[in-house]
């Protein structure tokens, strides 16, 4: 009777700890699909570099051309939260509309991170939290090479990066090499 007793609370720890376990990555998940049907797609124009990390596998580390705004507080710091609320340009393009040290109170923004404020050129610069795109090991070093030839093409935006933003929350879905999915594009070279 005493060692069942003892193997109850075990069981219950057991048991509470797979529930954890499962849980956890279910709503890791579950975030990222929220913001995709329900969030706004923006197209970020990239620039890209291509590590490999032994522990994350290959990716594609994504530049972005909007990587700063004009400001005269000089109050930013390292590490700070930034607030990016977007919009649209003309061509579809996702471009700044304002930015902030406090949460908007819309659902159209990013949360960022300052780099640094430089005083003289009254800007602040700062990186999107979306600059990892994994792929398939044996396509990465293809899709690389690819961005970096068609970053090079004469023909503007023609790279980008499909960002679903819901609330602060940036979900990168694709990166495109002319309005072609990155892993179709690479197989059709």
């Amino acid at each position: 009777m005493l060692k069942t007793m003892k193997t109850i609370p075990v069981f219950l720890i057991f048991v509470a700890v797979v529930l954890a376990q499962l849980f956890v990555p279910a709503k890791m998940i579950f975030d990222q699909e929220k913001v995709i049907s329900k969030g706004t797609a923006y197209k970020f124009k990239t620039a890209p570099v291509d590590p490999s990390d032994p522990f994350k596998g290959k990716y594609i580390y994504l530049n972005y051309e909007l990587n700063s705004a004009a400001s005269t507080d000089s109050t930013w710091v390292y590490g700070a939260p930034i607030y990016l609320s977007l919009a649209t340009d003309s061509l579809g393009f996702a471009k700044l509309h304002r930015i902030s040290k406090d949460t908007p109170n819309h659902q159209n923004y990013v949360k960022a991170k300052v780099n640094w404020y430089s005083a003289h050129e009254k800007t602040v610069t700062f990186s999107l939290p979306f600059d990892e795109f994994y792929m398939n090991e044996t396509k990465a070093y293809d899709a690389e090479i690819a961005h970096v030839k068609a970053q090079r093409d004469s023909v503007a935006n023609n790279t980008y990066a499909l960002v679903y933003v819901l609330n602060g929350r940036g979900v990168l879905e694709n990166v495109f090499i002319n309005n072609i999915p990155i892993a179709e594009y690479v197989e059709k070279e």
